[in-house]
């Protein structure tokens, strides 16, 4: 099955650049681009992709403001991952709490960005070592008011499988490598992901690479 993608991006170059990576994924389908956040609910509507490759930082409205907005107006929306650069700020954080179905460095690999595409299509959120990184490092001291995220989190109540998993996680894993590692099937790494962000009253596998992160430092 085709993924269809859509981009918004307002550098060219950076549009032109995917498009012609994309084009040599077979399973992949570059549907419609947009140069501003403003133009995004229009694009999705237009084009109907799997998955959108969105910007952070344009002109009139960034990447965040625009995922606020599609989420509102759209019940079901498609994937979307975040494109950004090594330096992680206030507004990486602010597409997380937005719903983020990952993030992704414009200058990643080809095939780690065609993959993390396919991921996010599957229903996979994906979140790359090197931005996991740089995130676990911008809020270790509460930076960017993500404190509330963390504080009063306690790894204990996981379950050893649980506990592996998160620590997996916390290394920028994607769920296939997770269950290559353990030794799991797919669908058991997603439902202990999912009882582990239960049990510990988190939103998402970036608040528990956190979490994890966390625990190993203390």
């Amino acid at each position: 099955m085709t993924v269809r993608v859509a981009i918004v991006d307002d550098d060219p170059l950076v549009v032109a650049g995917l498009r012609l990576m994309l084009g040599g994924a077979s399973d992949l389908e570059v549907v419609g681009d947009a140069s501003d956040g403003d133009e995004l609910a229009a694009l999705v509507d237009r084009t109907r992709p799997a998955v959108v490759l969105l910007d952070i930082r344009m002109a009139r409205v960034d990447g965040v403001s625009a995922l606020r907005g599609l989420r509102r107006s759209h019940p079901s929306p498609p994937g979307v991952l975040v494109l950004t650069t090594f330096r992680t700020d206030e507004l990486v954080l602010d597409a997380l709490r937005a719903g983020a179905d990952g993030f992704l460095l414009k200058h990643s690999d080809p095939a780690r960005i065609v993959e993390a595409i396919r991921a996010v299509a599957a229903g996979e959120p994906i979140v790359s070592p090197e931005v996991l990184g740089q995130l676990i490092r911008f809020v270790a001291d509460g930076s960017g008011g993500a404190a509330e995220h963390r504080r009063g989190v306690s790894l204990d109540v996981l379950t050893d499988r649980e506990r592996e998993v998160a620590d997996a996680v916390a290394e920028g894993l994607g769920n296939a490598e997770i269950a290559q590692r353990l030794h799991l099937s797919l669908g058991s790494v997603k439902a202990h992901i999912s009882s582990a962000l239960t049990r510990l009253g988190l939103d998402n596998r970036v608040q528990l690479a956190i979490a994890a992160h966390d625990a190993r430092a203390r």
